[in-house]
C-alpha cells in the first residue's frame, strides 16, 4: 500500500486555512421590487465596523423611461447624505463605510405621475479580515502568495461574470417591457379604429335612411 508524504498532509491544512482566512465574507440581499409614482422606498444594511466596503447596485427594468432617483444616507446621528443621483437608469458603486451603523439606501420614483417603476437592487456589505502571520513563513510563503493570487484572481473572474449577467438581465427585462407597451399601444389602437369604423358606417347608414325616407312638405293652393 503505498503511503502519502507527511509534506502533503502538512500542506493541505495549511492551504485549507489559508484559503478560509483569504476569503472574504459577504452577506447581502437581491431584490426586484415595485416603486409606485410618487413614491419614497428605503432599505437599510447594517455596517459592525469601519472600513467595510459596501457594494450598491440597481437597475431599472421596467416603468416610464427606465430612470429612478436615489440617495444613500450614512447612520444617524448625522445622516449625511454620501451618495445621490436623479433620472438614473442604472448604478453600480462600491463605498467605504467610515462609521458604522445602518445605511439608508433610498429610490424615489418622482419623476412620474402615473407610472410604476419595477427596480432591480443589490446591497453587499463585505469585510476583509487580516490574514495573521504564518509561524514558520519561510516554509510556506511561496504557497500561500500563489494561493492568494489565484483565489483574488478568481474572485475578480466571478464578480466580473456576476456584472455581465446583470447587465444582460437588464436589456433583456427593459427590451420585454418595450415590446409589452408597444402590444397595449397596439391593442388599444386597434380597439379604437375599430369602434371609429363601425361608429362611421352606423352614421352612414343613418344619413342613407334618412335621406331617402324623409317625406317633403306639401301645400294646397
Amino acid at each position: 500500500m503505498p503511503v502519502l508524504p507527511s509534506s502533503l498532509f502538512l500542506s493541505l491544512p495549511l492551504l485549507s486555512l489559508f484559503f478560509c482566512a483569504c476569503i472574504k465574507s459577504v452577506y447581502g440581499s437581491a431584490l426586484t421590487t415595485p416603486i409606485a409614482a410618487n413614491e419614497r422606498l428605503c432599505f437599510y444594511a447594517d455596517v459592525d465596523k469601519a472600513g467595510e466596503k459596501i457594494g450598491f447596485y440597481f437597475a431599472v427594468q421596467s416603468g416610464g423611461s427606465f430612470d429612478i432617483s436615489y440617495t444613500v444616507t450614512s447612520p444617524p446621528p448625522a445622516s449625511k447624505e454620501i451618495l445621490s443621483g436623479t433620472s438614473e437608469r442604472q448604478g453600480d458603486y462600491v463605498l467605504t463605510a467610515n462609521t458604522p451603523g445602518e445605511y439608508a439606501f433610498c429610490f424615489e420614483n418622482d419623476m412620474s405621475t402615473l407610472t410604476e417603476k419595477l427596480i432591480d437592487f443589490d446591497i453587499m456589505v463585505e469585510s476583509e479580515p487580516r490574514r495573521e502571520a504564518p509561524a514558520k513563513p519561510g516554509q510556506i510563503s511561496d504557497q500561500t502568495s500563489a494561493l492568494e493570487e489565484s483565489i483574488f484572481r478568481l474572485n475578480g473572474m466571478l464578480m466580473n461574470i456576476k456584472r455581465t449577467q446583470k447587465h444582460f438581465h437588464t436589456k433583456e427585462r427593459r427590451g420585454f417591457s418595450v415590446v409589452q407597451s408597444t402590444q397595449n399601444r397596439l391593442f388599444w389602437y386597434a380597439i379604437f379604429e375599430s369602434c371609429g369604423v363601425i361608429a362611421m358606417a352606423a352614421f352612414q347608414v343613418y344619413v342613407l335612411q334618412t335621406f331617402f325616407t324623409k317625406t317633403g312638405r306639401r301645400y294646397k293652393v
